[in-house]
């Protein structure tokens, strides 16, 4: 028996558009998924992923290497907004601008999905990553990040002990009993 986890009425949640997308929203791209690669090199993109795609409108899977990790993001319209909305910082033809352009669409591929949710990584895409049996997809709400798994796994540690010291940082200090 499926049991409703407690404050999930889809009723008592504002929308995504309502929030401004899908930022701060459940209907973005969460989970993780490890999926092996078939013989002729391609890849199932997870059901829940998919369906995040086909809402967000999006034709394909639009993917580029990431900056700052051995991954690829990856996703649709949300995420060429989030692009969009971060070039937008910075004054066209300005080097920091033109670096970032380069970063986010010169190294960027528009991968096809078949009709059974399949897609197939690039040779520079699966040379940057390290993929070669299986993939796993990291949903990260706006996006998401295809990784070589064992290599997730590592990065996975070291965030979540960054994330805790990040919460802690950011925690407001106690308050003295008796008042001020």
């Amino acid at each position: 028996m499926l049991r409703k986890r407690q404050g999930s009425d889809p009723k008592n949640r504002m929308s995504g558009t309502a929030r401004g997308g899908l930022r701060g929203s459940m209907n973005g791209f969460v989970s993780r998924v490890t999926n092996r690669i078939d013989r002729k090199g391609r890849v199932s993109i997870p059901a829940p992923f998919r369906q995040v795609l086909a809402r967000d409108g999006f034709e394909g899977l639009y993917c580029y290497p990431s900056i700052d990790m051995e991954a690829v993001d990856c996703g649709g319209n949300l995420l060429l907004a989030e692009i969009e909305r971060n070039l937008a910082r910075y004054a066209p033809f300005s080097e920091d601008h033109d670096l970032l352009s380069t970063a986010f669409y010169g190294s960027s591929d528009r991968l096809t999905i078949d009709s059974e949710g399949r897609i197939g990584l690039t040779p520079a895409l699966l040379d940057i990553t390290g993929i070669t049996t299986e993939v796993t997809f990291v949903g990260q709400g706006y996006k998401f990040q295809i990784w070589e798994p064992s290599r997730f796994a590592a990065y996975e540690l070291t965030a979540r002990e960054r994330a805790r010291a990040l919460r802690r940082s950011s925690r407001p200090a106690p308050q003295p009993e008796g008042g001020a």
